[in-house]
């Protein structure tokens, strides 16, 4: 096999000089049978006969030369003037025959070049993009045993072969001109490639239907295949559709979005979600007849309840957050976007900051922007189902330089700030401004030196509840009393106790927290006559209802706080599903002397302790048993039916 140089215009011998297009377009038109038949037997046979018949009439229509008037246009006039023109159907120089034909057999040598990743390929050696005929396969009429001979032994040749053959048997061309147009064509080895060119006894053969591009047959494509390769283009057109329609909206579509992401897809239940219009607002009286009380009760207020700008921004960062906005979640919140139109429960101006609050049923969302700019924004996520008057009666509405605003529920008429460190002191009132928002009051310290846990006292409905900020969009409620049992603090007892275990409330900080329980569960005398302490358990329920902080306390008296015994996280101690609890400590009495000191709740009969070298137990639901100082022992409890309980752990 002999290598095919690519036509190059740096090695390739000058070209004839282009006839005036209008010639050169009525020789192809007058030879185009000749020309395509040419291209086609040139061809490589590995394209496959469907190709081979598109791209050799391809290369036949694309011989046309650039243009208006070419450089030989005089001369191809003056030939006419001065002299008989050429017969019609003699393919002359004269009429451009040999221009055309000289294109055509370059473009099918340089079709026959392999590709590379070294070069760009030319446009020869790429599927032809006119003609194409969609949905049939062309090929021309099958001949007999010596036609299918011959294109197997054209098989066998490479491109400059080929061409010999063609340029001998088709246009019976000398062997001087062969030679001679083949170097024009840009072949290498001319010679090489007319000695390899055969027999030309089979020459009239290149003539026969076999070899005739232009009187063809046509049969159908792969039929389930093409069905296929239809459904996958719709389908890429109209996600195509889509997404240039999305890109094209200015905005979104309805509007800026602030610090909100590009939309990167919506459906119908998601535009009507992200629609502040179709916001859901309550009546302002509805809490009076609803057959429950809670967030979904909440009118809207606030001096931008109306503002349609500002509601479409808050709903799409809820939706879509930026790369700028700060979002946060309490624990076992899902921070996705609203399952359907959220209801609008406030939207004003707070202190330095624009803020929306919504409902959805399962949370409230916090929308926090500056007053001028909408470039960046806060989003916060509190998990609220199955909130109750209860639970629902406040709102962190903003948190300036450690000072909290709240907006309260409707239903509160009265609103005072009790430090919960002095029992003994009434709350402060406090004033409602308009739309229930609460002054800023000072929030409680989150970690360091504890002098000092504000709640609010909130009065409605009858009652007074307690709440308290533990950073948080939701205050948690604060409770004393047996599980099952809880009830809010009012009296005096119940206020002491908290005042003694409020510094502990750090520990659940953030962490979801409903509410928080205080319960008194044993009193114990004290070895040597040191006093009475008293056992506490607090349990801390989340809003998931998992995950929820159990810790056991003892107060001996005259300490101004509470030792933390035991706690344990997810244990189903202290509350309704399992309502007691059992934890020790190691004490020092006055005079000097260790003991194990531990007490369990009512459900108790026995106790007993064992290890480090110590060894007791007593009836009841108390135990003290002296004990050398720093003893590791393994406490155990017995219930009233007989059943072995630990401890809180």
């Amino acid at each position: 096999m002999l290598n095919v140089t690519a036509p190059d215009t740096a090695t390739r011998p000058p070209s004839p000089v282009p006839p005036d297009v209008e010639l050169a377009e009525a020789a192809i038109v007058e030879h185009y049978p000749r020309l395509v038949r040419l291209a086609y037997l040139v061809l490589p046979p590995a394209l496959g006969r469907n190709r081979r018949v598109l791209t050799a009439h391809s290369l036949a229509q694309r011989a046309l030369p650039r243009g208006r008037r070419g450089a030989g246009a005089e001369t191809a006039a003056a030939a006419v003037q001065g002299g008989v023109p050429g017969q019609r159907g003699t393919p002359g120089a004269e009429s451009g025959y040999a221009y055309v034909r000289l294109r055509v057999l370059r473009a099918a040598l340089e079709a026959g070049i392999p590709l590379t990743f070294r070069a760009l390929p030319r446009r020869a050696q790429l599927p032809p993009l006119l003609p194409q005929v969609w949905g049939l396969r062309l090929f021309p009429r099958s001949g007999g045993a010596e036609e299918l001979a011959l294109d197997q032994w054209l098989a066998t040749l490479d491109g400059p072969g080929r061409a010999a053959c063609v340029l001998r048997a088709l246009e019976r061309l000398p062997e001087p001109e062969v030679l001679r147009v083949l170097t024009e064509a840009g072949v290498a080895n001319p010679s090489a490639a007319v000695a390899e060119s055969g027999d030309p006894a089979n020459d009239a053969l290149f003539a026969s239907p076999e070899f005739d591009p232009c009187v063809l047959q046509a049969r159908p494509t792969d039929l389930l295949r093409r069905r296929r390769f239809v459904r996958a283009g719709l389908a890429a057109a109209a996600a195509l559709a889509v997404c240039g329609a999305l890109l094209a909206l200015p905005g979104g579509g309805w509007g800026a979005d602030g610090a909100a992401a590009p939309p990167y897809a919506r459906n119908a239940a998601a535009e009507q979600a992200l629609d502040p219009g179709k916001l859901v607002r309550v009546a302002p009286t509805l809490w009076h007849t609803s057959s429950r009380t809670g967030f979904s009760t909440w009118p809207a207020r606030g001096d931008r309840a109306d503002d349609a700008e500002l509601l479409r921004r808050a709903l799409a960062v809820w939706a879509r957050p930026g790369p700028t906005v700060v979002a946060s979640a309490t624990p076992g919140t899902p921070p996705g976007p609203p399952m359907g139109p959220p209801q609008l429960l406030f939207a004003g101006t707070v202190d330095q900051a624009v803020v929306v609050l919504l409902y959805d049923g399962l949370r409230v969302v916090r929308y926090a922007e500056p007053r001028t700019g909408t470039s960046v924004a806060a989003l916060d996520f509190a998990r609220t189902d199955g909130a109750s008057a209860d639970s629902s009666a406040a709102l962190v509405l903003s948190r300036v330089d450690g000072n909290v605003r709240y907006l309260t529920a409707p239903w509160v008429t009265g609103v005072g700030l009790r430090d919960l460190l002095k029992p003994g002191d009434a709350p402060a009132p406090l004033k409602l401004g308009q739309d229930g928002i609460t002054p800023p009051v000072a929030s409680p310290a989150p970690s360091g030196n504890c002098t000092g846990w504000n709640a609010l006292a909130l009065t409605g409905n009858g009652s007074t509840r307690l709440v308290t900020d533990l950073g948080e969009l939701t205050p948690a409620r604060l409770t004393s009393g047996a599980p099952g049992a809880e009830r809010d603090v009012t009296e005096g007892a119940e206020l002491g106790d908290w005042s003694r275990i409020a510094c502990l409330l750090p520990s659940v900080r953030s962490h979801g927290v409903r509410s928080v329980n205080a319960w008194t569960y044993a009193k114990q005398p004290l070895p040597e006559g040191d006093g009475t302490a008293a056992w506490l358990c607090t349990r801390a329920e989340t809003w998931a209802g998992t995950e929820d902080r159990v810790q056991a306390q003892f107060l001996t008296p005259g300490a101004p706080l509470a030792a933390q015994a035991a706690k344990a996280e997810g244990s189903p101690a202290c509350g309704p599903r399992e309502p007691r609890v059992l934890a020790g400590v190691l004490w020092k009495s006055k005079a000097g002397q260790w003991y194990v000191l531990a007490a369990g709740s009512a459900q108790f009969a026995s106790l007993s302790v064992s290890g480090g070298g110590v060894n007791g137990s007593a009836n009841g639901n108390r135990l003290a048993v002296k004990a050398p100082a720093g003893a590791q022992v393994e406490l155990a409890g017995k219930l009233t039916d007989g059943t072995k309980a630990g401890v809180l752990r």
